[in-house]
């Protein structure tokens, strides 16, 4: 099967991340053991999600790693020209959810599957497909920990988001957090008697809004998504949640900002209290350019000049792994998320010739 076949068959499986991907999950793991591929498989605590991790060639450190996720964003409310599960070719583009981002990355490595093991490759090259990676990178971390117990250690991974195949070497990270302020709830003729979880929960919003304003200058962005809290005008609040999110350029901020928070949390009255907990974690990427990663993959035919990318991917998990990162796939991300997603087969056919030049790069045994 070409890309493009193997793209209508991705798309077909509705791997929107509030749903599972088993289905897609096992059509992928069937297709690759006929063709040889040693696969594992790491699943979720509810056995409604998988990772699947493939390898062709030998059991060899220095492999190349293809990483790319398998679920896609909601269609809810999108109007949609045509089914958005049925990959639909219009004007030279491929349509159909999830054709950029990333399924069309997907469909190529699969493709490029039989040209491998045709090679006599001297390194490995490992398909890394990950869930959940729309909802925060939740599969990754478990597959890159199964990876590395169970394969010598790569030597580059290259996440396929799309980036025109143009060599992503930067990106911010995301941490988003939910805190829940708890007061007393009393009659409003006489606040003294209660302790409003409103109020502090605004003066987290206040700090974390200054804090964004101050960030401006070394790249930090911060923003408040949703605040609920009271039932009616005439009562004391005791409830308010707050869920926000920030945006560093690297880890080294990470812990300035929460301690900002904890700091703040410890000035609370003791007739209040917060939770805060953890809803999404994506780390951020900085990769020299002058690295050995980019340039093997500049050989392989990444575009340059390079991008500092807006949006965030998994390749921060690998390079905190110790693995060189880099993101380098087709399409556009202005695509993405989009009604009417679409991957131009220009781009596609790019990716088949990248993938077929990893190929040839396994068959040489060199240092990345």
């Amino acid at each position: 099967m070409d890309t493009t076949e193997i793209l209508r068959r991705l798309v077909a499986f509705d791997t929107t991340s509030r749903r599972s991907n088993l289905d897609l999950v096992n059509w992928v793991a069937d297709y690759l053991d006929s063709l040889g591929a040693r696969i594992r498989l790491t699943s979720d605590a509810s056995g409604e999600k998988a990772n699947i991790l493939a390898t062709i060639g030998p059991d060899e450190p220095g492999g190349i790693v293809l990483s790319g996720h398998t679920d896609v964003v909601p269609v809810d409310d999108q109007d949609w020209a045509s089914d958005p599960f049925v990959l639909a070719s219009r004007d030279g583009r491929l349509h159909g959810r999830g054709a950029v981002d990333m399924k069309g990355f997907v469909a190529a490595c699969l493709a490029a599957v039989p040209g491998w093991r045709a090679r006599e490759l001297r390194r490995p090259i490992h398909l890394a497909l990950s869930y959940d990676e729309e909802v925060g990178c939740l599969g990754v971390p478990l597959l890159i920990a199964d990876m590395l117990a169970h394969c010598p250690m790569p030597a580059l991974a290259i996440i396929g988001e799309p980036t025109q195949m143009r060599i992503g070497l930067s990106h911010r990270g995301f941490y988003g957090y939910r805190s829940v302020f708890h007061g007393r709830a009393a009659h409003s003729s006489d606040p003294r008697l209660g302790a409003s979880a409103i109020e502090p929960a605004a003066a987290l919003v206040a700090a974390l809004s200054g804090l964004g304003a101050r960030g401006e200058c070394c790249g930090i962005t911060v923003n408040i998504g949703r605040i609920a809290g009271g039932s009616a005008i005439n009562i004391v609040p005791e409830r308010c949640e707050v869920v926000w999110e920030f945006r560093p350029p690297n880890e080294a901020v990470v812990g300035a900002v929460l301690a900002e928070v904890e700091d703040f949390v410890a000035r609370l009255p003791p007739d209040l209290s917060v939770e805060t907990t953890p809803l999404a974690r994506v780390l951020p990427l900085d990769c020299a350019a002058d690295s050995s990663a980019v340039a093997a993959t500049r050989e392989f035919g990444g575009l340059w000049p390079p991008l500092a990318m807006p949006f965030g991917t998994e390749a921060g998990f690998f390079q905190q792994a110790g693995i060189p990162a880099v993101v380098c796939g087709p399409g556009s991300i202005a695509q993405a998320h989009q009604p009417n997603e679409w991957v131009a087969s220009a781009e596609l056919e790019a990716a088949d010739r990248f993938l077929a030049r990893i190929g040839s790069g396994a068959t040489e045994k060199v240092e990345i």
